[in-house]
């Protein structure tokens, strides 16, 4: 995608002409630099999860140090492509208990056990993704209030819906920051991994205002023989009972705060005007706009709180169509390698030059597919989530719809409308 994409950029002035020849290649080249930055976010996001075509890089080393674990090859130690290992973090023999330097360990991608520890962790990462971006996108709301002096807006709109974001679905991306940084593995009871309190439950409990309850099966998290609270730091239950409250009072601000301000607004208006306005209105007939009644501007102000409000639940969970792509597309690329390619490593007990052609062939097999389905149909549906995402979730946040059309600049045109209003005067002029 990346090559695809840098070829249509530095060739589009000979691609130009060309560009109707196919309507497949001309919506490609249109959107040359959408998919230039999505191969580039692509291959960011592959680093991450360490997963390139099913197989992960060993840039950084293992901080795994298993007797039967080696990422050498040789006559008396060969690669055996369908072995697999139960990764346990939790035994000091096995992991040093430090942290990788970017990415997923690449050891990961040999464990038998590796869906059920990146499947939690993409989940993180979509939900993480999902509230900076709206975040960013209640930002882009500041920037149109105050281009447009609307200074009223900010205290009654913006303030409010920042404080529902963060307070709510900031903290818990909050929690998850404190849940990587303060557990671990093989660190000593009350902050191993199984003494990290479950964020989803932690969550319910939050938006509930319910009391935790403590697990008396978590028989190893406690200090002088008395269990601990599942907190993660002191004063949480009061933080998170706040945070909720908080929330909940930004809704009748929300709701009733700017219809009461317009209000207020037009009966200083109609005491400053008096008697005036009454002519004035009087004075232009029956055409005259009236002003918009109470009634609806409440319907209107009631439509968009109820949709920021229930719309901010619902778009934090679509977000996690994130996770669900990428587990789709790392099992699929998984199947090509093991159903596919795999098989040209197979020739063992066939002469050299057999083994040579069949890799040769089965690699180009290999390649179409991954190409065909990897890159383009599953490049087609993660874009089509992703506009979804910036259309639904994020735009909502700022985008209106109205105002005057953007209306590219464009030589071309600029001369073609001047040759044709020469042609127009040198008609007037003739006849």
């Amino acid at each position: 995608m990346l090559t695809a994409a840098l070829w249509m950029i530095l060739a589009e002035k000979s691609l130009e002409p060309k560009r109707n020849i196919s309507e497949i290649f001309n919506i490609f080249f249109g959107g040359r630099y959408i998919v230039f930055l999505m191969s580039i976010f692509s291959i960011y996001t592959g680093l991450i999860y360490n997963d390139i075509f099913s197989k992960s890089v060993n840039l950084f080393g293992s901080h795994w140090t298993l007797k039967n674990l080696n990422f050498t090859a040789s006559e008396t130690n060969p690669i055996h492509l369908e072995a697999s290992m139960m990764l346990d973090p939790k035994d000091p023999y096995q992991y040093s208990n430090t942290s990788y330097p970017f990415g997923v360990d690449p050891v990961w991608q040999s464990a038998s056990n590796k869906i059920g520890f990146l499947n939690t962790y993409k989940m993180k990462i979509s939900l993480i993704f999902g509230v900076l971006h709206m975040t960013f996108g209640v930002m882009m709301s500041l920037w149109n209030k105050l281009s447009r002096k609307q200074y009223a807006s900010i205290i009654l709109e913006f303030f409010p819906q920042i404080i529902f974001l963060l307070g709510i679905f900031g903290y818990l991306v909050t929690m998850i920051f404190i849940k990587w940084i303060l557990y671990g593995a093989n660190l000593p009871d009350p902050y191993s991994e199984h003494c990290a309190p479950n964020l989803l439950i932690t969550f319910i409990n939050m938006m509930l205002n319910k009391k935790a309850e403590v697990d008396m099966k978590m028989d190893g998290c406690h200090t002088n023989g008395k269990l601990l609270d599942i907190y993660m730091y002191p004063g949480q239950a009061g933080l998170q009972s706040f945070l909720v409250l908080l929330g909940v009072l930004m809704i009748p601000i929300m709701l009733f705060g700017k219809p009461a301000f317009v209000m207020y607004k037009r009966r200083q208006r109609r005491a400053a005007y008096g008697a005036l306005r009454d002519e004035l209105l009087e004075s232009d007939g029956p055409g005259h706009v009236e002003e918009e009644g109470f009634g609806e501007i409440m319907i209107n102000q009631g439509i968009h709180t109820i949709e920021y409000v229930l719309g901010s639940v619902s778009h934090t969970a679509s977000y996690l169509r994130l996770w669900a792509l990428s587990l789709a597309h790392a099992q699929l690329s998984e199947v090509l390698w093991s159903m596919v390619m795999r098989i040209a490593f197979g020739f063992t007990d066939y002469p050299l030059g057999v083994g040579a052609v069949a890799i040769y062939v089965i690699f180009a097999f290999w390649a179409v597919l991954t190409i065909s389905i990897l890159c383009l149909m599953e490049g087609l549906s993660a874009f089509l989530h992703t506009l979804r995402l910036h259309w639904v979730e994020f735009q909502s946040k700022f985008y209106e719809g109205a105002g005057v059309l953007f209306m590219p600049f464009d030589f071309k045109k600029c001369l073609k409308e001047a040759a044709e209003d020469d042609k127009e005067v040198m008609k007037t002029v003739s006849n």
